[in-house]
């Protein structure tokens, strides 16, 4: 539960890190252990202790289980990527356990994946082949080449939706890093690299888009994949690569991506570069190329996200050092944590009272934040056993946090609880570009992943990755035009595909007798409409 480091006996400041289910309340009676210990506080000994809080929350997973249920690989070095076997410390232990199946595949990409990555002979066999021009079916290391696109939040899931659709396909992901995503994010596979080398020769695929001739939607409409080769005619020669354009503003040719018989023919593409912004996975669920495959690999379908992006995601030291400091500094007393993200889009502006009354409405109405006597001024707080509750605020702007705290800083809560709120950052604009920015992101992702509840921004990608990382159901702040409430909790941690193809896609859109999304119908029942956007579809189980 608790171990000290250092043991030279010379006079020190000592350190011990807490990491319990109450790591509060067992601060205290290890701090007053020690204090009323004089052999332990003996000039020999320690001068002072300091006491840093962690948290490990009761759970179906084993204490200790820093493998999580065996989704992660043991191989690596612990010291290259703190993060990977320390963040499940910090975040509410996960009652959902990966399966059987899901554990055995991840062991098999990780094999696939460093018998094909760069530098390895196969891959450069297949980077022949991909100069060539042409291709005759799929090569033995097969691959899926992930574009980055938009905001951090749109990156993680769609690394997430990429690496999957990788997964079902047999096909090994890799990713280019431009200079604003650099040293954000470990290695996920063990002994291998998951980065696109610098010398790949299709040199252009950065300026890829709508109009790119190489794009599936394009080479279907200009009949350059033809019937042919939809059908799987061992006769048919095969484009090289394929880009595969599904951003926001694909159109009806792009969207053919998710017919059955697209899905057969791109899986004998050798080269398949991939740009979107969105979760695509529920999409995936439709097909019934992929339907026994996704059944057995998420039994809990509505956990998918959550255990992809927790095999993923993990933050290099430099990031997690900024997280775990800031967490120990302004979190780790607490006795509980709210997160609270606050999106506003330019493309659905929100008045700033308009927004701050409706957090306010739904952290008092639902409960996770306490009442203010506006009858009277706070005092100090007297008891050393007052409960704290720690807000932790994601915005870019430092107005809702300055305001929620004036508001508890001000007033008694009616049940004598102290709240406390906090806020990293406010850089007031996004800026991808800025490697930097991209940090402080991903760290305050991190940190709003570490809460007990969590408050949400309709469509934000940002929210979706933190209430994937720490398997929470957030309360979403519902748009106005949506609903009159203020909130409305979602059903699972999974994320909405915010701008899916039609739903159920219309079999008339796939090439007849060649199967489509459209003919999974049993599949409707566990791919629903999102709470957050009515266009939109997600996972549920």
């Amino acid at each position: 539960m608790a171990h000290s480091r250092g043991a030279r006996l010379e006079s020190r400041v000592c350190s011990i890190e807490v990491y319990a289910s109450d790591p509060r309340s067992s601060a205290n009676l290890i701090r007053e252990y020690l204090v009323g210990n004089p052999l332990l506080n003996s000039s020999h000994l320690c001068i002072s202790w300091n006491i840093y809080l962690g948290r490990k929350n009761s759970s179906s997973e084993a204490p200790n289980d820093r493998l999580l249920g065996g989704l992660l690989s043991p191989e690596f070095d612990d010291k290259s990527c703190l993060s990977r076997y320390q963040s499940m410390l910090y975040r509410k232990a996960s009652p959902h356990a990966p399966s059987p199946h899901l554990v055995r595949k991840l062991r098999e990409y990780e094999a696939l994946h460093k018998k094909c990555a760069p530098n390895t002979d196969l891959y450069r066999k297949s980077i022949e082949q991909l100069k060539s021009g042409r291709s005759d079916g799929p090569m033995e290391c097969n691959y899926v080449v992930w574009i980055p696109h938009n905001g951090l939040g749109n990156r993680v899931l769609t690394i997430v939706s990429s690496f999957l659709y990788a997964l079902l396909n047999n096909k090994v992901l890799l990713v280019h890093i431009p200079s604003d995503f650099t040293d954000l994010l470990c290695e996920p596979f063990p002994g291998t690299s998951w980065a696109l080398p610098s010398d790949f020769p299709v040199h252009n695929f950065l300026d890829f888009d709508t109009g790119t001739p190489q794009s599936y939607g394009n080479m279907l409409r200009d009949k350059v994949i033809d019937d042919e080769m939809l059908s799987g005619s061992s006769n048919a020669t095969l484009p090289a690569y394929v880009y595969l354009h599904l951003p926001w503003y694909y159109d009806q040719w792009d969207k053919l991506f998710f017919c059955g018989d697209a899905q057969r023919m791109l899986r004998r593409i050798p080269w398949l570069l991939l740009k979107s912004d969105h979760y695509f996975v529920p999409s995936l669920f439709l097909l019934q190329e992929y339907e026994e495959e996704l059944r057995q690999l998420f039994p809990e379908r509505a956990t998918t996200f959550h255990h992809l992006v927790r095999y993923l995601v993990h933050p290099t030291n430099a990031v997690w050092d900024y997280v775990t400091k800031y967490y120990r500094a302004h979190l780790a007393a607490a006795d509980e944590t709210l997160g609270i993200q606050i999106r506003v889009f330019d493309n659905f502006p929100v008045p700033f009272e308009s927004m701050l009354r409706q957090v306010i409405n739904c952290s008092l109405s639902e409960g996770i934040l306490p009442a203010v006597n506006f009858q009277e001024w706070a005092g100090p707080a007297s008891k050393t056993d007052t409960k704290v509750k720690a807000v932790l605020v994601a915005s870019l702007f430092s107005g809702y946090a300055e305001r929620i705290r004036d508001m508890y800083a001000k007033h008694p809560t009616t049940t004598g609880e102290v709240v406390r709120v906090h806020q990293p950052s406010h850089e007031e604009q996004q800026h991808t570009e800025q490697r930097g920015h991209n940090i402080k992101a991903l760290a305050e992702v991190e940190l709003l992943s570490f809460s007990d509840a969590l408050i949400t921004s309709a469509w934000s990608t940002f929210g979706y990755v933190a209430q994937g990382l720490g398997g929470l159901q957030p309360w979403i702040l519902l748009r106005h035009t949506q609903s009159d409430l203020p909130c409305r909790q979602a059903m699972s941690s999974e994320p909405c595909y915010l701008m899916p193809p039609p739903f159920p896609f219309p079999s008339s859109h796939c090439s007849k007798d060649h199967g489509d999304a459209g003919e999974a119908a049993a599949a409707t029942q566990y791919v629903r409409q999102c709470e957050d956007e009515l266009g939109g579809i997600k996972v549920f189980d």
